[in-house]
């Protein structure tokens, strides 16, 4: 028997409120249409999902997994509705998600020369957001960097970009021209997801602090609550007047690839991710503050 839908979202609302009166009245329901949804969903799964007693509502075995895999089915679901009304619009508009530091022009300026009826918009993403808004469908494309869930979606890697260490104005090394790595060993870090995600060999401990993006991190570190790495571009786009960037060359280097839900079929994706991978190497220059100091960008462009 083929999942229901609406079925799955109501169960995923009592899942997440572990409670059928606040799920009904979030879902706009009354609660005996709602529990009688849940046990349809049972008996079409043959297995229970919710144990219900005098302490609450608890999810089984089988209902943990189920709520695991509901969210990216209903992702899913969301986007190809989305997807199926902007083409019955005819719309000829292409969103385009990308991280700090990644210059969306240089392929926006190609991709125009073949599609100069259609209307690009961008958007900036974080860290936590990159998968998710690719396949719920609110961004087309993303210029994304790794490490990231990368199930569901068609990622190509654009360029590596270096990256640089992030210190405060009174920072013993905030003066030198580069660092190493172990020059920074021990010393709190403000990063914006677990330790094994960290580019040094060696995990430093969490400053405590979960930065979303760079405007966040280099508030953290300003206020000398810890270090942190950022690529090199965030030396062009951000700065702060208590923050220094140091060079540290023996870093792993920040990826950057370019996303797309691989469910996703339109020429015109299609031809912005070719626009995207042919102005690669303009893009990762934009990140490279030696370049605009000798005004190799506007070179580069058009030459």
């Amino acid at each position: 028997m083929d999942l229901d839908l609406r079925k799955l979202r109501y169960f995923v609302a009592v899942a997440d409120k572990l409670h059928f009166g606040r799920a009904a009245d979030e879902l706009h329901i009354a609660q005996p249409v709602l529990s009688r949804q849940i046990r349809a969903l049972e008996k079409d799964l043959d297995t229970p999902l919710l144990t219900r007693d005098s302490h609450g509502v608890m999810l089984t075995d089988a209902g943990r997994q189920l709520l695991t895999d509901a969210g990216p089915l209903l992702a899913s679901a969301h986007a190809a509705r989305r997807r199926v009304t902007v083409a019955a619009r005819g719309s000829r508009r292409l969103m385009v998600g990308f991280r700090a530091g990644i210059a969306v022009a240089p392929a926006v300026q190609l991709f125009a020369t073949r599609h100069p009826d259609v209307l690009v918009d961008v958007q900036r993403i974080e860290w936590d957001d990159q998968a998710p808004m690719l396949l719920d469908g609110r961004i087309d494309v993303g210029y994304v960097r790794l490490p990231m869930d990368e199930a569901g979606l068609r990622v190509a890697p654009l360029y590596a970009e270096p990256r640089v260490a992030v210190l405060p104005v009174g920072h013993r090394l905030a003066g030198e021209e580069e660092i190493s790595e172990a020059d920074l060993a021990g010393e709190p870090l403000v990063w914006h997801a677990d330790p094994s995600t960290q580019p040094t060999r060696r995990p430093h401990p969490n400053a405590g602090y979960l930065a979303r993006g760079v405007d966040e991190t280099l508030e953290h570190v300003a206020a000398g609550r810890g270090i942190s790495f950022l690529a090199r571009s965030a030396t062009v786009f951000y700065s702060h007047p208590d923050v220094i960037y140091v060079p540290v060359p023996d870093l792993a280097p920040d990826q950057v690839c370019l996303a797309v839900a691989a469910s996703r079929i339109s020429p015109v994706v299609d031809d912005f991710f070719t626009a995207a991978q042919a102005a690669a190497e303009i893009t990762a220059e934009c990140g490279n503050y030696e370049m605009w100091q000798r005004g190799g960008y506007a070179a580069a462009k058009h030459g």
